[in-house]
């Protein structure tokens, strides 16, 4: 007979409390999604260029708007607190001294994917729109291509559209900021 197991999902606070007590190092590549803790894959040098880019990219064209963070926390809920590639959020007085960004306070999010794809895909976006964040961006710098993510609901998004390199693409928040996939895409050799 097969009895149900039932875990128990860490919140933020718990999270929290764990780094506050040494249980959790500062140099850990970790996040919380969805209550479990997720050791972060290690950057590669193309994940590292690509998220240089698109942050220059950003920075040129709306920087003076939003204020652009790079592989910090976002605070979803109660029980996730992923550390999203880029974050495009809403500028706040104090550049979140107080608190981590909520999904309200975000425009974008976008991961650059090397070797987690699926993860990003497939366990990532169903909770980003779980929390309502409009747009989700995910980069596949292998096979260089861009899922876009859009119209979140409780059962994911409504909306995904895989984009060639060729092609361009403007975020919601800001139609007028037309970026150049391949720009964000390119490799050593492009």
């Amino acid at each position: 007979m097969n009895a149900a197991i039932a875990l128990r999902r860490l919140s933020v606070h718990d999270y929290h409390r764990m780094a506050e007590s040494g249980i959790l190092q500062p140099d850990e590549r970790i996040e919380l999604l969805e209550g479990q803790i997720i050791q972060m894959a290690a950057k590669g040098t193309a994940h590292r260029a690509a998220v240089t880019r698109i942050q220059r990219l950003f920075q040129a064209q709306i920087g003076d708007r939003v204020l652009i963070c790079l592989q910090d926390p976002v605070q979803l809920d109660d029980y996730s607190e992923p550390e999203p590639d880029i974050a495009i959020l809403v500028p706040d007085p104090l550049d979140y001294a107080e608190h981590h960004p909520t999904p309200a306070e975000v425009y974008l999010l976008i991961e650059v994917s090397d070797t987690t794809l699926k993860f990003d895909r497939e366990r990532k976006a169903p909770a980003y729109a779980r929390a309502g964040i409009q747009e989700y961006w995910v980069l596949d710098v292998n096979d260089r291509k861009l899922h876009v993510y859009r119209s979140p609901n409780q059962d994911g998004y409504q909306s995904e559209t895989i984009l060639a390199e060729e092609l361009t693409i403007a975020p919601l928040a800001f139609p007028e900021c037309v970026i150049a996939i391949k720009e964000m895409a390119r490799s050593p050799l492009s």
